[in-house]
């Protein structure tokens, strides 16, 4: 069917529509006028108080991330309604409880983890993968962060296994699943305290592990700088770190990593 000209253009488009809409020229379905009305908002759309990124996926792979902190739910709404008008995947970050309410009322396939405060949309069917990426936890405390990073791993087509609460202090509960995490693609560690997890993991696995460093402890951890310190200095030289709390980038780079593992790191899914 050809789109009538007076018809809005999609904005958000991501490689799988481009692709879509110049086989609709190629087949006379759509004019080349009516391709550029469509292609004009892609690099970027101004909303007056963002810039809406719709070339991001093309570049980087993934659909531009809504970080909802410092944002009013108006605009969190906003941004996320041109995100997802090109038929693409959504993640938000950092939404609070009423921030969640109101997009799940305006889209009804958002999903809230309240744990992670991640919202998601899933339009696509995920990807076939070849790998996983093992999240490990070194206690209860750090389960926001762990979960933002597997929620971002997720929402990137790459599956997960969650290996929680398996910290330093008692090591015999990470060491019963040392088999398990060799199969891995790319492991991310997250861990309070003095942050020992990720030098032990990176000791146990071949693959890259990325450690982020939460705020969880006491005084002298100074709010993740203590664990942050430790896994920059980490003995084992798979390790690399993220920022504190910051388990959406600790996510992002593992399903990044994983996404081209090699054939013998199979999820075995």
């Amino acid at each position: 069917m050809v789109l009538a000209p007076h018809e809005p253009y999609d904005s958000g488009m991501d490689e799988a529509a481009i692709k879509n809409l110049l086989v609709d020229v190629r087949a006379k379905r759509r004019t080349v006028d009516q391709a550029v009305a469509q292609l004009r908002h892609l690099p970027f759309e101004d909303l007056g108080f963002a810039k809406v990124d719709h070339h991001r996926a093309i570049r980087c792979g993934f659909p531009e991330v809504i970080y909802c902190e410092g944002k009013t739910t108006e605009q969190i709404v906003a941004i996320a309604g041109k995100r997802l008008a090109g038929g693409g995947n959504l993640l938000a970050t950092r939404a609070n409880p009423n921030v969640a309410r109101t997009v799940r009322r305006r889209f009804r396939k958002a999903i809230y983890n309240p744990t992670a405060r991640t919202l998601t949309v899933r339009q696509q069917p995920p990807a076939p993968a070849r790998a996983f990426v093992a999240v490990v936890c070194a206690g209860t405390s750090d389960l926001p962060v762990a979960e933002e990073a597997r929620e971002t791993c997720e929402i990137m087509d790459q599956p997960t296994r969650k290996f929680y609460d398996v910290g330093v202090a008692g090591i015999h509960r990470l060491l019963a699943h040392s088999a398990e995490l060799q199969q891995a693609g790319a492991v991310v560690v997250c861990a309070g305290m003095e942050g020992a997890l990720a030098s032990v993991v990176g000791g146990l696995v071949c693959c890259p592990v990325i450690g982020v460093p939460t705020s969880i402890g006491y005084g002298a951890s100074f709010g993740g700088i203590a664990p942050l310190l430790t896994m920059l200095n980490s003995c084992a030289a798979g390790v690399s770190v993220v920022n504190i709390d910051n388990g959406f980038g600790g996510g992002y780079i593992a399903a990044l990593i994983a996404r081209g593992a090699p054939p013998e790191a199979e999820s075995g899914e």
